[in-house]
């Protein structure tokens, strides 16, 4: 696994991790945004007209509702991007990460209007009679790239594990768990269930199903989020200004945060960004493509109001729940993960603003920052280290009242740990101390500092599992549609048994591994789908205002 891993970690530094994915991913929204001239603000009215159902025809081909396809979509995309990536991101890049996010959602709204518009266009009806539809009928059906098609669809099949399934199940058990204390496999084990109750039906109790879990979610989610809000009311205005006052400078140390770099600010926001909404990756078309509607350009308006709703309005109440809470950047008991965890040479202390200057460095990976992993060993005596020569950081903090734990019931250690390149050699040591928290946790912890206190971190979990829950339903949905494409209807039903085996299996799987996956996932998936918009812009403007020219005919 630990192999795999690595390959893993190679990737996805070539492709999400790298320099030049968030100004592809930026520059084609940009690009359509200015192409097409800003329809995301043109649109947006006509947008929520059509999803109310003002310009619905009973006889318009297609197996749901304007409403249910967005809500299946949106179900797809509020999910733990929400509540965990929102967090990720301000713990990776400080304040400054949030307004990335709002970037990547503003010109996300345009390249998901374009994708969507363009997948419904070339939707094709299955020998079933459902509606299948998506990048990979477009690049067929349209560009006569079968190989691009096909390259598609199958990081579509692996993105519905990697994005919609594994991340999904583990996020929930681990929330479950934390909040709860169920066993991780009884959680997977019992949501397995439910999940192939809802996703056997198809695309029409999956839209039923979504359609009301996503408002229920939602109102719970807001409603926690402000009793957060309000109690910190105080804090709001620097908690935005810092947000704003960050993107050119990056983020510099304040409480346990040891500060961020404004490339990295701009990275992981992108990123996260396009982990909340999706926007550009291809995966939205596929559920606007059941949709009843023969106008391929009103169900591309439609698809507006997505990142919108999910990252302009939740990701940004998330965002401002943790910055006004502090949270971010104060230390927490919890137990560190080895991808978190890392074990300097030298004795670095807090106080001395040098020391820190050098770990600003070496956590944001800057160069001649003289920091390296130490290798040795560690004398700990009743859980506590006693001998000195090295610093541990956790979660890029200073770790403190470190404890080193081993054995089922958990006893403190006594012994001698073997430290090779900053990593313990003995995996079966369990760490615990006070740093930094990230992701769902990181969330958690902020719901608890408003009105419903301690309970607040209820919501989270509740939310999550419904978020997570209803994510892994659309998403199952999508991989049924690329399996379609590649192999036909018959295909589908053993590609729902193993989706439903791999949330059971991830509920008790590497967090790590699990979102590494994800991340190269969505990669996969977006760079083919961009590219194949992109060759079709001219006809998207062509389609844009060929429908403004019959619709104002029709309401004239």
């Amino acid at each position: 696994m630990e192999a795999f891993h690595n390959i893993l970690k190679s990737m996805d530094g070539m492709l999400g991790g790298a320099w030049w994915f968030p100004y592809v991913l930026l520059g084609t929204g940009l690009f359509f945004t200015i192409y097409l001239k800003f329809p995301q603000v043109r649109y947006f009215k006509h947008a929520w007209k059509v999803v109310t159902g003002k310009y619905d025809k009973s006889d318009s081909p297609g197996d749901t509702s304007h409403f249910r396809a967005l809500t299946t979509a949106l179900s797809g995309t509020v999910g733990t991007g929400n509540i965990g990536g929102v967090a990720f991101a301000l713990f990776l890049g400080g304040p400054a990460a949030l307004f990335w996010m709002w970037a990547t959602a503003f010109f996300g709204m345009t390249t998901k209007f374009v994708e969507v518009t363009l997948s419904h266009k070339y939707r094709d009806k299955t020998p079933d009679g459902t509606m299948a539809g998506g990048p990979m009928y477009y690049m067929d059906k349209r560009l006569n790239m079968k190989w691009l098609a096909v390259a598609f669809a199958v990081a579509t099949v692996i993105s519905s594990f990697g994005t919609g399934n594994l991340p999904q199940s583990n996020s929930i058990a681990t929330s479950i768990e934390a909040t709860f204390g169920f066993d991780p496999l009884i959680v997977g084990s019992v949501l397995g269930v439910c999940l192939a109750l809802v996703i056997l039906g198809g695309i029409t109790r999956i839209a039923a199903v979504t359609s009301k879990i996503v408002p229920i979610m939602a109102l719970i989610y807001i409603i926690g989020a402000f009793a957060v809000i309000f109690a910190n009311v105080e804090n709001i205005g620097p908690s935005i200004v810092s947000v704003f006052s960050d993107v050119f400078t990056g983020s510099a140390a304040t409480g346990g945060f040891l500060g961020a770099t404004i490339a990295y600010a701009f990275n992981r926001g992108v990123n996260r960004g396009l982990f909340s909404n999706e926007a550009g990756q291809g995966s939205a078309p596929i559920a606007h493509a059941a949709a009843k509607t023969d106008e391929p350009v009103s169900e591309g308006m439609v698809s507006i109001l997505e990142p919108f709703i999910d990252t302009i309005i939740i990701c940004t109440i998330t965002g401002l729940v943790i910055l006004s809470s502090g949270v971010w950047k104060e230390k927490h008991f919890n137990t560190f993960d080895r991808s978190d965890m890392h074990i300097l040479a030298g004795t670095y202390e807090e106080s001395d603003a040098t020391d820190k200057q050098s770990l600003y460095a070496y956590i944001n990976d800057l160069e001649g920052h003289g920091v390296s992993g130490y290798t040795g060993e560690i004398q700990v005596v009743n859980g506590k280290a006693v001998n000195s020569g090295f610093t541990i950081i956790n979660a890029r903090s200073f770790a403190e009242n470190v404890t080193f734990s081993i054995g089922e019931p958990v006893d403190n250690y006594t012994g001698t740990l073997q430290v090779v390149d900053g990593s313990l050699v003995k995996n079966s040591i369990i760490v615990t101390g006070e740093s930094l928290v990230h992701s769902a946790s990181l969330t958690a912890l902020a719901f608890t500092k408003g009105f419903f206190g301690e309970s607040g971190k209820y919501i989270v979990s509740v939310g999550l599992l419904l978020f997570a829950f209803s994510t892994a339903i659309a998403w199952s949905y999508y991989g049924d549609r690329a399996m379609t494409y590649l192999f036909g209807p018959r295909s589908v039903m053993p590609y729902r048994v193993i989706y439903v085996a791999g949330f059971v299996w991830a509920a008790v799987s590497d967090t790590t591994l699990v979102w590494t996956l994800s991340a190269v996932a969505i990669v996969v998936m977006t760079l083919p789908n961009l590219f194949g918009i992109f060759l079709l812009r001219k006809e998207m403007k062509d389609s844009v205002a060929d429908y403004w020219e019959r619709f104002n005919k029709d309401n004239h």
